[in-house]
């Protein structure tokens, strides 16, 4: 009974900290960007730029590109890819988003250099772009019929008229996404909840100002079909990650992860990939274990998987993509994140 206790203390322990720290300021905005994106932007933007159709080089580019700069942890970052992939844009370019913003955004970089140094930080971002390519092609190459008639159905419907209001009103939704973790970098999260409410009331008189009743419950619609399919989801996989960590023990960890061997990488991307880590609090903790005798190559594993993927990631991007997709999304990353964790073992040192 007292084991029992313990595990659902663990779950709901968890639980209670994502719901505190993530929910209001970090997927709130997230769920409202993606359904302005679906609303607002105009399909054939997308599908010029992202789809399956551009060049796969210049959309992966785009992408990645773009979600250096979007900081979001692996679940924030969901709503916003499903985002721009019902709205027409690739699933290579999609995924790589998925990859990227949580993986490899210039906040988490910044913060890795400041508490583990150049090297690593160097070693995160060169490796999270040359993982998010391999992601791009291998979701293409496995999809490629199934995205052409995705894309072909997309073309043929009606696209939406992208005003410059609704350019405006995204780009204000992405600066309400941004701006906690950006201008309160540290200090009390009650801090970033008074930018999160600054930037909710700007948001709100924007468009109440600029947009017709109808097109706001269309935004609000769209927002509210991201909550429902991705949000329970989500608190399921943390309750589960709370009692996966509450078993975990630390002297495990020490033992296992020392050292270069592809063994240790591969140890250090699993307990990344089912292990919930919000964006930015990894480099602390692969700290912490660095200090204990943890190798430099299973460290980068850590770093590019803690928060890139996650246990409710996989779930959440299971519904809203599917299944199969899901499955190799995930197998790909950890097939990654163990070669990338085994190689820079033997070159960092």
């Amino acid at each position: 009974m007292e084991i029992f206790i313990g595990l659902l203390y663990g779950g709901l322990n968890a639980l209670k900290e994502y719901i505190a720290l993530h929910v209001l300021t970090c997927l709130i905005p997230a769920f409202l960007l993606a359904g302005g994106i679906v609303t607002f932007v105009s399909r054939e933007t997308v599908i010029g730029y992202l789809g399956t159709a551009a060049r796969k080089l210049s959309s992966f580019g785009i992408a990645a590109g773009g979600s250096f700069f979007v900081t979001a942890c692996s679940c924030t970052v969901i709503p916003v890819a499903s985002g721009i992939y019902h709205g027409g844009a690739g699933i290579g370019a999609a995924f790589i988003l998925l990859w990227v913003a949580p993986a490899a955004n210039i906040l988490a970089l910044v913060y890795t250099g400041s508490i583990l140094g150049s090297q690593m930080v160097i070693a995160r971002l060169i490796s999270a772009l040359l993982m998010s390519l391999v992601v791009g092609f291998v979701m293409v190459g496995v999809f490629h019929r199934e995205e052409n008639n995705r894309i072909s159905a997309i073309e043929k419907s009606n696209g939406n008229l992208m005003t410059r209001k609704s350019v405006v009103l995204l780009l204000l939704l992405v600066g309400w996404l941004l701006a906690p973790n950006y201008i309160i970098t540290q200090g009390p999260y009650w801090q970033k909840v008074v930018v999160w409410a600054i930037g909710l009331v700007v948001v709100a008189v924007y468009a109440l100002k600029t947009m017709d009743r109808e097109r706001i419950s269309a935004w609000l619609k769209e927002t509210w079909w991201f909550v429902r399919i991705i949000f329970p989801l989500l608190l399921a996989g943390v309750f589960m990650v709370g009692i996966i960590g509450s078993v975990l023990p630390q002297e495990w960890i020490e033992t296992w992860l020392g050292g270069a061997g592809l063994r240790q990488s591969f140890l250090a991307t699993m307990i990344g990939a089912v292990t919930y880590f919000a964006t930015m609090t990894e480099a602390p903790f692969v700290d912490t274990l660095m200090s204990l005798g943890m190798g430099k190559g299973p460290a980068l594993a850590l770093l590019l998987t803690g928060p890139g993927i996650s246990l409710p990631n996989w779930l959440a991007i299971a519904k809203v993509f599917g299944v199969k997709k899901a499955l190799v999304y995930v197998l790909t990353i950890i097939v990654l994140g163990t070669l990338v964790g085994w190689i820079a073992g033997f070159i960092l040192g």
